[in-house]
């Protein structure tokens, strides 16, 4: 059985299907789709904490389908810019999981990642499939992974009034 790390990008994802498709994703469909027939070592959810419940109820219908949620708080700063990345803690958890994985799985389009993925599949073997929003998804990072799976029809909500 192949063993899987996914890392999840929320915010990305977050605001890419709704730029794209007006609608959420669907975390129970990716969950069953990319855990079948796999043994997962780790799987973690990166979200900002605004404190909203809303937001408090998304996180834990995430834990409750097998995520970790690691929040980092939303700064606004006196310029009306905000801050809420997690490109250094997605990158620092890959490397330390890669060499224990068969296979990576990340969700986001952040061409940030692309040499992340190069790296652990020179330094550990380890292959990465990428999910995300076809043209809203870095070239760069599509080419990087061994597979990109497109999110679209059976990984979105249907109902778009849910939070997810």
């Amino acid at each position: 059985m192949e063993k899987i790390a996914i890392f999840v990008d929320v915010q990305n994802i977050y605001y890419t299907t709704r730029q794209r498709y007006q609608r959420h994703f669907d975390y129970t469909a990716f969950w069953r789709l990319a855990t079948s027939d796999a043994q997962v070592v780790v799987a973690i959810a990166y979200a900002i904490e605004r404190g909203d419940g809303k937001q408090q109820a998304f996180q834990n219908i995430l834990r409750n389908i097998g995520f970790t949620v690691k929040l980092k708080p939303y700064i606004l700063r006196r310029d009306g810019s905000s801050k809420g990345d997690w490109d250094v803690g997605i990158t620092l958890d890959v490397l330390d999981y890669a060499a224990e994985v068969d296979r990576v799985i990340l969700l986001s389009g952040d061409g940030d990642f692309e040499p992340l993925l190069q790296k652990i599949r020179r330094d550990h073997g380890t292959a990465s499939d990428v999910y995300g929003i076809y043209g809203l998804t870095a070239p760069a990072l599509i080419k990087a992974a061994d597979n990109f799976i497109a999110i679209a029809g059976g990984l979105l909500k249907a109902d778009d009034n849910r939070k997810s």
